[in-house]
């Protein structure tokens, strides 16, 4: 018995592992780790074995890869790896984590505390990038290409890491009630993973997130409180990081030093939105792809995309099939979420609601970036079966039920 959970436990470690930080078994092959380890946690699934209940979401998904990958760039084997993944991850949650409080907890936890080891990581890469890079080479299965970083690739990759974790960190630390002093650490301490992690794209995507969540749950107390954080986020850069850190390694020394050598993202984005005025039913309507399209335009050298995740997706699929697939893919999620924050003071929202935060704050950053949930990037894909495996687990599926609770608490 005890051999067995010992098993479990491992199998269950390696498919979050490799899903988090997108490894694949081999460059060469680039057959998913994930897929690996989540056919060995299958054989534990406990009775009752559920009905799979991500048929609408995963359809969705594959059609979108279909037209986006298959039809758009002619890319079978991007397309047949990325619906492996994302069905893997579906199956993980709907077969293995089931209704089981404990398997989800213990998913949540470890996949958040992987995320902080990333973030211990880069802050140590800042001052022994000598030992700790070749840490990252063997821990990822393949020579990094940026940093200093955590456990990815780049810092864009990065970037996706540090806006789940601080934006979860944070919510939930508020909606569990901690003392000030906790409060205040914890901001303190995802400010300055956003400060060193380089990534402009997520300091803005926890600061949406925050915000957002701030006025949403302390309504007009808010004001005070996002005060309160800017005077403590000045506070901490001043008398902590702006003389105890590397002062070319963050984010500040960053946007100053690619202000004159990178396009502006505004810039990349018009860019786009005149491609799409020239193609306005789609690229793959004009049996079209990127590099097709985008010659002519300065502002995409190379192949560059806009670095905008939800844009380049209407930009190849047009507005009816690019905006229709994603009111498919979000739509339950988004009712769940809405129905939280209408409920948002339950005492047992915290969790769901934490994850909620750090999964819009995912979803933001895509906006400044290629991965997003269709492309199967780690920290977004598990958050989006995550966030509706806990629905079915604590029962938050309709308003009847959702008002029930109510009297519980």
């Amino acid at each position: 018995m005890l051999l067995k959970k010992v098993f479990v436990f491992c199998a269950m470690a390696f498919y979050l592992y490799s899903l988090t930080f997108g490894l694949f078994l081999t460059g060469y092959v680039p057959i998913p780790a994930p897929i690996i380890f989540g056919v060995c946690l299958l054989p534990f699934v406990k009775a009752p074995v559920l009905r799979f209940t991500y048929l609408k979401e995963v359809t969705f998904l594959a059609l979108s890869l279909f037209l986006y990958y298959i039809i758009g760039m002619n890319d079978g084997k991007t397309f047949f790896v990325t619906v492996i993944i994302i069905l893997a991850c579906a199956c993980y949650f709907n077969y293995f984590v089931g209704l089981n409080r404990l398997r989800f907890n213990i998913s949540i936890i470890f996949f958040y505390s992987l995320l902080l080891i990333s973030m211990v990581i880069m802050v140590l890469d800042h001052s022994y990038g000598d030992v700790i890079d070749p840490i990252r080479s063997m821990l990822l299965g393949e020579e990094v290409k940026q940093s200093p970083s955590g456990l990815a690739f780049t810092q864009f990759t990065f970037g996706y890491q540090i806006a789940a974790f601080s934006a979860f960190a944070f919510v939930l630390v508020c909606v569990f009630r901690q003392s000030v002093i906790v409060q205040v650490v914890v901001l303190c301490i995802c400010l300055a993973f956003v400060y060193l992690g380089m990534n402009r794209s997520a300091f803005i995507s926890f600061t949406v997130a925050a915000v957002l969540f701030l006025f949403i749950y302390y309504r007009y107390k808010a004001v005070f409180l996002v005060t309160a954080s800017v005077l403590v986020a000045f506070a901490v850069y001043f008398f902590v990081l702006k003389d105890n850190t590397d002062s070319k390694n963050n984010i500040l020394s960053k946007n100053t030093a690619k202000e004159d050598i990178e396009v502006n993202r505004a810039d990349m984005a018009s860019e786009n939105l005149k491609i799409y005025a020239d193609y306005p039913f789609g690229l793959i309507f004009y049996g079209k792809n990127w590099e097709e399209a985008s010659y002519r335009n300065p502002a995409f050298p190379f192949g560059l995309t806009s670095h905008n995740a939800y844009l380049m997706f209407v930009t190849y699929l047009g507005p009816f099939l690019g905006i229709g697939l994603l009111f498919g893919i979000y739509f339950r999620i988004s009712r769940l979420f809405w129905l939280t924050i209408k409920h948002v003071h339950f005492k047992n929202r915290g969790l769901f609601l934490a994850l909620c935060f750090s999964f819009l704050a995912v979803s933001v950053n895509a906006l400044f970036h290629n991965a997003w949930l269709v492309t199967a990037d780690g920290p977004t894909l598990f958050l989006f079966f995550a966030i509706m495996q806990a629905a079915k687990i604590y029962g938050l599926t309709d308003e009847k039920e959702t008002a029930g609770l109510a009297t519980v608490n």
